[in-house]
């Protein structure tokens, strides 16, 4: 290693990254399989609502949930190894990464998909949902807010930049030290933001979708989810198709 370089070779970064990546994608695309098997559940569900108990239709809401649950989980994993890739996941396609917001859906779609899915909302049910889309929507502001001053405190780049680069901070040359210090401060105080505002943004999410199948019947929660499950996959495949041609 020459003098005056500081922080790992950029061939170790690279492999680290393209680790981490791999390891998500190999995770994701399992939990993208049970996915489906659930969309099967949850449609076999909503045809045949008069042979399923109201507990049978609990339990099927509950495990998908925790299908979810599982997914931020590990996605929290790979967050805190680089939290660059999440906002630019390589193992979504780019019509995928078209709908990100703070690396993933934006919390205020279940409400849509609430409302395109179920017609049989009452009135108790419409008020509570509404105002629980105005407490997500400020939320969702405040999220957007953070994220601009964290870029804006620290003079960051833009993300996408950063994120080609796999958040890499390597200068050659001892008479750069400091300067070299000075960025890696930086860029740590980047990647402690981001991660706060992306762990923020994955509790918004999932405590939204908790709120809304809390207001919903099980039938109607088994409705959302499968409007939610539809929609990622069809997402997919279609990203899918865009690539192959």
């Amino acid at each position: 290693m020459s003098k005056g370089f500081k922080g790992t070779s950029s061939t170790d970064d690279d492999n680290n990254n393209n680790g981490n990546g791999v390891l998500f994608k190999n995770f994701f695309e399992g939990w993208l399989v049970r996915q489906e098997h659930y969309l099967d559940e949850l449609i076999c569900a909503n045809q045949n609502f008069d042979e399923s108990s109201d507990d049978d239709l609990r339990e099927l809401v509950s495990r998908i949930l925790a299908h979810y649950q599982q997914y931020y989980e590990e996605k929290s994993k790979i967050t805190e190894r680089n939290v660059f890739l999440v906002f630019f996941p390589p193992w979504f396609t780019s019509l995928e990464q078209a709908f990100l917001w703070i690396a993933g859906f934006k919390p205020g779609l279940a409400f849509r998909l609430v409302t395109n899915s179920i017609d049989d909302l009452s009135e108790d049910q419409i008020q509570t949902l509404n105002r629980l889309m105005r407490e997500t929507k400020s939320q969702e502001r405040s999220l957007n807010d953070e994220l601009a001053k964290i870029q804006e405190s620290i003079g960051a780049p833009p993300l996408l930049e950063i994120a080609r680069c796999g958040g890499r901070r390597s200068v050659h040359g001892g008479e750069q030290e400091e300067e070299d210090s000075n960025s890696d401060s930086a860029m740590a105080a980047l990647k402690s933001g981001l991660e706060a505002v992306v762990t923020a943004a994955d509790r918004l999410r999932m405590s939204t979708a908790l709120k809304v199948t809390d207001v919903l019947e099980s039938a109607q929660s088994v409705k959302f989810l499968a409007a939610a499950a539809q929609l990622q996959l069809r997402l997919r495949s279609w990203g899918l198709e865009r690539r192959r041609s």
